[in-house]
């Protein structure tokens, strides 16, 4: 989904642009120098005042849009927030940026007392409640913005009385209700009205009917329906409609032609269908379109008459267009940013779209490239994203002559062949490189010595081989780095340790030897799982990951804003930003289960040193790591007791010690973990009560299974424990300790040869097989891994 901060933003930047477009004109009319306040009028502004009594008067914008200076003593004219004509004295403006009214307007409110009242900008107040039908008594309204507050009921026809209305802004005041306790005892419940969190209703055409309207806000609700313009006039004067993020439906009218004048389209997030809405684009003035996550469908199909359109910002991603991009898109003559993402579209991928500066074609079925060498000399791109299409042959080497790229996702293609070295000469402006999921194959070069702005590196999932590239300590940047899947075969890189990588993925390679961290202080995630390292996991190594020892709060990490930047396009034209965000993700083992993250949460801290060839004690200082998540030494060789420390990760959800040498008892105390929903003790030594806890008493019993000692795992199991081996299964499943499994095995092929036999076989497996025997069958026991994907 589109994130949301990133319109609240660009409607704040548009708020500004109202303050700076009347500032001259407001300014003629009014002069904090000359003391001309009505009484009426201040005393109609400290009575609005006084009705939000639990209010914090100030503003984290400054005084100048707050009430903290208001006070009779003082002239209204020079209050924050407030404006006054020159000279008549009465109020013209009252600007509230981030106040925290937290109230609803009353019917009687002194808001009303203010006539003459130009502009009305209440932003992020969190106002809520119903707009009283009073409000209609400002009928000189110009500017009325309301956006991201808490705002209900249905849309008012009483805007229809703003006749002089050139800005309307009701967006964002969508928001989510507390969650009511006990929700599980209402098993009927069907139907939650969402309608008395925002506003709700049908396409308000009487807006449509005052002629001065030119900017219309109305994104972040729950308007349903159709849109209809009715008896739109040639001379309207509209030049943006936003409608983004309701549930409006239906085709869009043919009627939208009419708006000769309009600008800025933005229709994203709704569920608009249909064919592709061709009569838009005849009008000339249009420069930006969003019609993202809809369901219209069929071909898309321009019509003619482009070649003067100053079209710069398209967006139809997510919908179900199919077929080619059709070949007027060369018409688009300003076009600058284009996302096709998400769609069914295929064919060849047009040359004259590499001109663009940002160009999202994922998830399609695109297959190949038309002739580039001439766009080429002129392209300025910064964004390009094939990933997941049926791209497929060698590295596509024009690619290297984009000096000015930031963000090159090629991920889940068919790509093979090996990464040319002209990368080198992309690697001095990216900020992103993710070659993912392709059939990339030998050594991938040592091209980094420039990439001094690289941020993330994926070239996970290829047939890539050989040592890491050591000129990546160059990238000082360097924030998440994932190689997994691959044939890479070197040592643990120690020498990264002084970039701040947060993510740091080696999962499924042929790494070796033992872990030496230096530093790694910005280190949040490292999956290192199914490699060759070996060694013990000593103290010092985990007392300097100062970032998995904070606790911080649920958040998704940071989207990455690449391009466009507001001073690439008018003030007025405010693109949705989404289109342009970038955010990673990252796959790992979470809770026994093969997650892939779509979005990586910012809190979110992970070791995963499972299936390698680790032993000794699993050092105390791991409970240092209070902000830890998730833990698996699973199918190692760590021995004695489980650390008492993991008590101390009160953050803890996913916990698995499974397949290791473990002795001792479960330490009680991580039953008082309330996060620690997953946990795996299984294939130890483990003695003892199992903890009473909640979080054990819910596991499987399987989590518990093949540690003798254990006493009471029918509090587990439901019932006294039995082995569910017979002796049909493999006798090395159930039998402990290792010595006395293998004379089990003797002694039953003795049972039928005869006792003599059996005894010799036995000792050539004892002395002469013994290694073999343990790490066939002790180690590698059956494990069930479930596959899920949560795109």
């Amino acid at each position: 989904m589109i994130p949301c901060q990133f319109y609240r933003f660009s409607g704040i930047v548009v708020t500004l642009y109202f303050f700076f477009f009347d500032f001259v004109v407001l300014h003629t009319l009014a002069s904090p120098t000359i003391h001309l306040c009505r009484h009426d009028q201040r005393d109609a502004l400290l009575e609005f005042k006084h009705e939000f009594p639990g209010a914090d008067m100030t503003s984290t914008w400054g005084s100048d849009y707050d009430m903290s200076s208001w006070n009779k003593s003082s002239d209204c004219c020079s209050w924050g927030a407030v404006k006054c004509d020159a000279e008549s004295g009465q109020v013209i403006s009252l600007e509230l940026y981030s106040v925290a009214l937290n109230n609803s307007l009353k019917s009687n409110s002194g808001l009303f007392k203010l006539p003459y009242l130009q502009r009305l900008s209440i932003l992020k107040c969190n106002l809520y409640g119903e707009i009283p039908s009073s409000f209609g008594n400002l009928t000189k309204l110009r500017h009325l913005i309301l956006y991201e507050n808490k705002l209900s009921g249905k849309f008012s026809v009483l805007f229809a009385n703003f006749t002089q209305l050139f800005t309307l802004d009701l967006s964002f005041n969508y928001f989510e209700p507390e969650p009511l306790p006990n929700m599980s005892r209402f098993h009927s419940l069907e139907f939650f009205d969402v309608s008395k969190n925002s506003f709700f209703g049908s396409f308000p055409t009487s807006l449509f009917t005052i002629s001065s309207l030119e900017w219309v806000y109305l994104e972040g609700n729950n308007f349903t329906g159709p849109i209809d313009f009715g008896n739109v006039s040639l001379f309207s004067m509209l030049q943006i409609l936003s409608l983004g993020d309701n549930s409006f439906n239906g085709p869009i009218p043919e009627s939208i032609s009419k708006f000769l004048n309009l600008e800025g389209l933005y229709l994203y997030n709704n569920s608009f269908s249909g064919a592709f809405p061709t009569p838009l684009f005849k009008i000339p003035s249009l420069q930006g379109v969003d019609l993202a996550r809809n369901q219209f469908e069929g071909t898309i199909d321009f019509g003619n008459s482009l070649s003067s359109s100053n079209l710069s910002f398209l967006d139809l991603a997510h919908n179900k267009f199919q077929g080619p991009i059709p070949d007027p898109m060369s018409k688009f003559l300003k076009l600058t940013v284009l996302d096709l993402s998400n769609n069914k579209l295929e064919g060849k991928v047009p040359c004259c779209l590499l001109r663009l500066k940002s160009l999202k074609l994922s998830h399609n079925s695109f297959s190949s490239f038309g002739k580039s060498s001439q766009v080429l000399m002129e392209a300025e791109m910064r964004d390009l994203r094939l990933d997941s299409n049926s791209f497929h042959g060698p590295f596509p080497r024009w690619i290297c002559r984009l000096r000015s790229l930031k963000l090159l996702d090629l991920s889940n293609n068919s790509f093979n062949g090996s990464v040319p070295p002209c990368v080198r000469s992309l690697a001095e402006s990216l900020k992103v490189l993710n070659l993912r999921n392709n059939n990339f194959s030998g050594i991938f070069p040592d091209v980094f010595v420039n990439a001094t702005s690289l941020m993330e590196l994926d070239v996970s999932r290829n047939q890539l081989e050989g040592e890491l590239p050591e000129s990546l300590i160059n990238c000082t940047d360097m924030e998440l780095l994932k190689v997994e899947g691959n044939k890479f075969k070197d040592k643990f890189p120690s020498w990264l340790g002084s970039l701040r990588l947060q993510i740091l993925i080696l999962r499924s390679n042929q790494f070796y030897g033992p872990l030496i961290f230096t530093e790694f202080q910005t280190l949040k995630v490292i999956d290192v799982s199914h490699n060759d390292f070996s060694g013990t996991l000593p103290t010092f190594y985990l007392s300097n990951w100062f970032e998995m020892s904070k606790m911080t709060t649920l958040s998704l990490y940071p989207y990455m804003d690449f391009y466009p930047s507001m001073m690439d396009f008018p003030t007025y034209i405010f693109f949705p930003y989404g289109s342009s965000s970038y955010s990673s993700s990252m796959e790992m083992v979470h809770k026994g289960v093969d997650t892939e993250f779509e979005k990586i949460r910012e809190d979110y801290t992970a070791i995963d040193f499972s299936s390698n060839n680790f032993f000794g004690k699993i050092p105390e200082s791991i409970g240092l790591l209070k902000g830890l998540r998730y833990l698996n030494l699973s199918n190692n060789a760590f021995t004695s007791n489980i650390p008492q420390s993991l008590a101390n990760l009160t953050f803890l959800e996913s916990l698995d010690l499974s397949q290791n040498h473990l002795s001792g008892q479960i330490p009680r105390d991580l039953g008082e973990l309330s996060f620690l929903s997953t946990m795996n003790f299984a294939h130890n030594n483990l003695e003892g009560p199992i903890p009473q806890g909640t979080q054990f008493q819910r596991q499987n019993c399987s989590s518990f299974m093949d540690n003798p000692g254990l006493s009471n795992l029918e509090d587990v199991c439901g019932k006294p424990h039995i082995s569910n081996v017979t002796p049909q299964e493999p006798a090395v499943e159930i039998l402990e300790p290792e010595e006395p499994m293998i004379n089990w095995i003797a002694a039953a092929i003795a049972y039928g040869p005869g006792v003599f036999w059996g005894l010799v076989i036995g000792h050539i497996l004892i002395s002469h097989k013994y290694e073999w025997f343990m790490a066939k069958f002790r180690r590698n026991k059956f494990r069930v891994v479930v596959i899920r994907s949560v795109r």
